[in-house]
């Protein structure tokens, strides 16, 4: 991987997470996955916030990656694209594997450091 394309996967990680942080636009996403499809007024009936707050939590989650959306009439059909989603789980496997790695290693060595208990 070349070091735009890491900075580019990077950049992709950031912003789904930037993305996630937000407990309105987690619970978008569970609905939009139970639902398959749905639109920002059918998606604010199930929330406490508006329509027009909904539309912009979807702006952030389409900037993200994590859904797309399609014009049918004057309604915008949203979906959930789990690619990038799929892309920063394998990002952060990766990294707790490295922590894994690490912590074993420490264990390693204070237990072989660690003195006889069997002698006085």
């Amino acid at each position: 991987m070349s070091t735009q394309e890491r900075l580019g996967a990077i950049e992709a990680v950031d912003s789904v997470l930037v993305a996630l942080a937000d407990p309105t636009r987690r619970n978008l996403l569970d609905l939009l996955a139970a639902q398959g499809e749905a639109t920002a007024t059918t998606l604010a009936e199930g929330l406490p916030v508006s329509r027009q707050a909904i539309v912009k939590h979807l702006a952030v989650l389409d900037a993200a990656g994590l859904v797309s959306g399609s014009r049918a009439g004057r309604e915008v059909r949203y979906v959930v694209r789990p690619t990038a989603l799929d892309a920063t789980a394998r990002w952060m496997s990766a990294v707790a594997a490295g922590w894994d790695r690490r912590l074993a290693m420490i264990k390693r060595i204070a237990e072989s450091t660690e003195p006889d208990q069997d002698k006085p």
